[in-house]
């Protein structure tokens, strides 16, 4: 069974991360305005199948490392604090969004499939999002982890990455929640930064359990 408290950290920093703004957002927000409420939908199916495979590789690669060095596995759990940290004080430097999202729609829908194809794609070729996981789940997953819980543990990434980018798609067609979200970004942004380095300096100076 997954340990509850390791689950709940999985959840808040998972919150924090799918809520941020980036390219996940950006690309649901196009698809969602420039096409339809169904595209930003399948948008966000295609989101989640691309943390289903970040997830996926991160731990099969954790449980190589664990299983031949816990040196290295800990070299790799300071590296991943010590991003935690770095993407904190970037997210305290986000600056108020101008915003010029294109709202006009067009006539011509995208398929489903373009829609999670371009989800996928937008997920999974952005190397933050490796590091991201990399950095996650070295701060969870120990020796002694079972299988069923780092399932568990990837299964929530993938549903918190598609709740959130659905619900998106689904408000953003409403042009007052569109523009209250764009005028606070950058504030849900620098709180995400405070809670991450804070979560990394009490992570990096956590001994790992033997």
């Amino acid at each position: 069974m997954p340990s509850l408290t390791d689950w709940l950290m999985i959840f808040v920093i998972g919150c924090l991360a799918v809520t941020s703004p980036g390219p996940n957002l950006a690309i649901t927000l196009r698809n969602s305005l420039v096409y339809s409420r169904q595209a930003g939908v399948y948008t966000a199916v295609g989101l989640a199948a691309g943390n289903c495979f970040h997830a996926t590789y991160c731990l099969i690669g954790i449980g190589v490392i664990i299983s031949k060095s816990i040196l290295l596995f800990n070299a790799l759990k300071w590296l991943g604090a010590g991003y935690l940290i770095y993407i904190g004080i970037k997210s305290l430097q986000a600056k108020k969004h101008v915003g010029n999202v294109v709202i006009t729609q067009h006539t011509q829908d995208i398929s489903h499939l373009a829609a999670v194809r371009m989800g996928f794609l937008t997920n999974l070729l952005n190397p933050k999002v490796t590091l991201f996981f990399l950095a996650l789940f070295t701060q969870i997953i120990r020796p002694a982890t079972p299988l069923s819980a780092q399932v568990v543990y990837g299964l929530t990434m993938i549903g918190l990455e598609f709740t959130w980018f659905a619900l998106v798609a689904i408000l953003i067609s409403q042009r007052s929640i569109k523009k209250l979200l764009l005028s606070v970004s950058h504030w849900i942004e620098r709180i995400m930064g405070i809670v991450l380095i804070a979560l990394g300096v009490r992570l990096a100076f956590t001994k790992a359990s033997h």
